[in-house]
C-alpha cells in the first residue's frame, strides 16, 4: 500500500475513534499531577492562573461554537463512522483555517494542561494532539479533494491548515450565526470542560492535603455547568426549541 493510502487509512481509523482520544492523555495528566507541587495556601495568583487556564479552554469551545453555528446541515459534525460532507465550508472561520474545529479542540486540551501547570505536560499534550489529529486532517482533506476537486484545491492553496496566520483572508460566513444551533451541537463540550477542570482540582487537593477537599469555587462552577447541561439536554431531547431549519 502506498504511503498516501496508508496515511489516509490511519487517519480514518483515528477519525472513527477520536472520541477516545482523551484516554491517550489520562496517563500524562496523572503523572503531571503527581509530579507537580501545589501550595497548601493558594493565593490570588493561583486562582488567576486557574481562571486563565479555563479561559483558554473556553476560547477553544467558542471557536467550535462559532464554526458550527454558521455551518449548514451535514457539515462540521460529530459523526464518527465515516467522512461525510454535503458541501464545503470555505467562509467564516473556514476562510482563516482549514480545521477550526480541531483548533478549538487543541485549545481546550491546552487549557486543561495549563491548569495542571507543569510545562512539559503542555508541550507533550501539544505533541500528542498534533500526532493524532494530523492524520485525521490528512484523511479529511483527501476525502474533500475527491469530492470537491478544484473547489477544495483553490481553498486549500490560500487557507492555512491550523493556525490563522492572515486575518485578511476573512470572508463573512454564507450562513449567519445561529446561537441555538451552536448550543444544540456543543453543549456537551461545555460540560465536559467544566467536569475535567473540577476533577483536576479535586485530584490536586487530594494530593496536596492527603484527602479529598472540595473547593467551593469549583463546586459552584460545576453545579452551574451541570444545570446548564441538563437544561440543554432536556430541550434537545424533549422539545424543538433548539432546532434551526437547514442546520
Amino acid at each position: 500500500m502506498a504511503l498516501r493510502e496508508e496515511f489516509e487509512k490511519l487517519g480514518n481509523f483515528f477519525f472513527r475513534w477520536r472520541s477516545y482520544f482523551p484516554l491517550l492523555l489520562i496517563f500524562l495528566f496523572l503523572k503531571a499531577l503527581n509530579a507537580a507541587w501545589y501550595s497548601s495556601y493558594p493565593d490570588v495568583r493561583d486562582r488567576v492562573w486557574e481562571f486563565f487556564s479555563l479561559f483558554v479552554a473556553l476560547l477553544g469551545l467558542l471557536i467550535r461554537m462559532y464554526a458550527v453555528g454558521c455551518a449548514p446541515r451535514n457539515t462540521s459534525g460529530r459523526n464518527v463512522k465515516e467522512q461525510r460532507a454535503h458541501s464545503m465550508n470555505t467562509t467564516g472561520l473556514y476562510s482563516l483555517v482549514r480545521h477550526p474545529l480541531y483548533l478549538g479542540n487543541f485549545l481546550m486540551w491546552i487549557g486543561a494542561a495549563l491548569f495542571v501547570r507543569p510545562w512539559w505536560l503542555v508541550l507533550l499534550t501539544a505533541f500528542v494532539f498534533w500526532f493524532y489529529y494530523e492524520k485525521i486532517m490528512y484523511a479529511e482533506e483527501e476525502f474533500l479533494r475527491r469530492e470537491f476537486g478544484d473547489t477544495f484545491s483553490n481553498w486549500a492553496n490560500r487557507t492555512p491548515v491550523f493556525f490563522p496566520l492572515n486575518l485578511k483572508l476573512w470572508k463573512s460566513p454564507e450562513l449567519g450565526f445561529k446561537f441555538k444551533n451552536a448550543l444544540r451541537r456543543e453543549y456537551s463540550g461545555f460540560f465536559g470542560i467544566i467536569s475535567v477542570f473540577a476533577l483536576i482540582k479535586l485530584i490536586q487537593n487530594r494530593l496536596t492535603y492527603g484527602q479529598f477537599v472540595i473547593d467551593p469555587v469549583w463546586l459552584v462552577i460545576f453545579l452551574i455547568g451541570l444545570v446548564i447541561y441538563v437544561t440543554l439536554l432536556a430541550l434537545k431531547k424533549r422539545t424543538h426549541f433548539l432546532d434551526v431549519d437547514g442546520r
